[in-house]
């Protein structure tokens, strides 16, 4: 076990580089699956969940290999077994997009229900629907423990599928298993995320026939097979989002290098009415808080191109210390507040009721012993500590490792007072 101890560190200043993203590394490693060809990943963060992924791909047969820092190749040449390692899948939520992968080229499946944050009810209920669309039948063992997968007599046959809801997961899940079905298949009302972007156009480059990601409505023709590619991971959207509000909540001002303005617009405009001085410049997103009073705003969270819930707790922890009261609705996730509790712990003051957080700004945060509850409420809790007076020691970080690379050096590399210490 580790923590990080933060202290009051003044306005951050200086350059801070973009590292691969989480959301989108994950998907591309288990999409490895799909063909016996090596794959070469580029720009791969240095993550826990992406060491959980490697492990797992290891544990079904496949040949993983680090050829230099951020560069793995992956060759699936013969996939020795098609059930999930519990133990690994306990670990990682992002271990059920692998079903779709083995489900789609050896026809069958087991996977035990997966792990990840606490931050609400995340079924597989989508994925399983897309599944079934696909020609597969579903089945749970005595204990519902796990989910048994099996393609038909013919294998996967496409099929028009309508999500009820546009989740990422299952977009991504449904995608790479019509990529191999016969026929064409449809998925509607699918997620826009650049994430599923990114995916589509690693599987393109693998022989795949996608058209339409990025839209709500995605058209998969069904091809014999894949072959290896070569691909880099889209920067952290995530990521960028939170050294902007690093240096919106110190009031200092720092080059956001390597993201994607276009990833970022909700942030940007929310920034903007706050007070906050955001361009877009040739090397990078300038975020400049150093002038002016900064004000409140009200946030709500929405699927792609909405505000993303992921970046809800770091702007909730800004948004304690900008004058007037805000209110945050959280529509994705039912259980994404639980970081109130800690930032009330330094003196934030925020109530909630039902999924709305009402936040009364212009407060002055003290250091206190609180948690990293999930892996963004993490991050939220390191930037309240930079605004905090005395010191804050932030605890269960494995969250945080989980999907922010190099986390405690970018900071003090900008001027962040932060250390991570191991605890007894």
């Amino acid at each position: 076990m580790a923590k990080i101890l933060v202290n009051e560190s003044g306005p951050l200043h200086g350059t801070v580089q973009i590292s691969g993203a989480k959301n989108a590394v994950l998907p591309l490693m288990a999409a490895t699956l799909l063909t016996g060809d090596t794959c070469r990943i580029e720009d791969v963060p240095d993550l826990a969940d992406v060491k959980v992924m490697r492990e797992m791909l290891k544990s079904f047969g496949a040949e993983v290999e680090e050829l230099s820092p951020g560069v793995i190749s992956v060759t699936a040449k013969e996939i020795k077994t098609t059930v999930g390692d519990s133990e690994l899948v306990s670990e990682m939520r992002a271990s059920t997009m692998v079903m779709g992968p083995l489900l789609a080229r050896c026809g069958k499946c087991v996977m035990p229900m997966p792990g990840g944050c606490s931050i609400g009810k995340r079924p597989i209920d989508l994925h399983l629907k897309g599944f079934r669309a696909l020609g597969a039948t579903v089945e749970f063992d005595e204990d519902k423990e796990h989910v048994i997968l099996t393609a038909g007599p013919d294998g996967l046959v496409g099929d028009a599928i309508y999500l009820d809801f546009p989740s990422v997961g299952a977009t991504e899940n449904i995608l790479m298993a019509a990529t191999l079905a016969k026929n064409v298949t449809i998925i509607e009302n699918a997620a826009k995320e650049p994430e599923i972007v990114d995916l589509a156009n690693q599987l393109n480059k693998m022989g795949a026939k996608i058209k339409g990601a990025g839209t709500d409505t995605i058209r998969i023709t069904g091809v014999e097979s894949l072959s290896g590619s070569i691909h880099t991971v889209i920067p952290d959207r995530i990521e960028t989002g939170t050294f902007m509000l690093a240096a919106a909540i110190t009031r200092g001002d720092v080059l956001v290098q390597n993201g994607i303005p276009g990833h970022v617009r909700p942030i940007i405009a929310k920034l903007k009415e706050c007070g906050v001085k955001v361009e877009i410049q040739d090397d990078g997103i300038y975020v400049d808080a150093r002038e002016g009073e900064l004000v409140a705003t009200d946030i709500k969270t929405l699927p792609y191109p909405g505000f993303p819930t992921d970046i809800q707790s770091p702007f909730m922890t800004f948004l304690t210390t900008v004058h007037g009261q805000s209110i945050v609705r959280e529509t994705v996730f039912e259980n994404r507040f639980m970081h109130v509790v800690e930032l009330n712990r330094m003196g934030a003051d925020i109530t909630t009721e039902s999924r709305e957080a009402f936040v009364p700004g212009g407060k002055k945060l003290h250091g206190a012993k609180v948690r990293a509850t999930d892996l963004r409420a993490g991050a939220a809790m390191v930037l309240a500590g930079l605004v905090a007076t005395g010191t804050t020691e932030v605890s269960e970080i494995y969250h945080i490792e989980r999907g922010y690379e190099n986390f405690v050096q970018k900071f003090k590399g900008i001027g962040g007072d932060l250390m991570r210490v191991e605890e007894d």
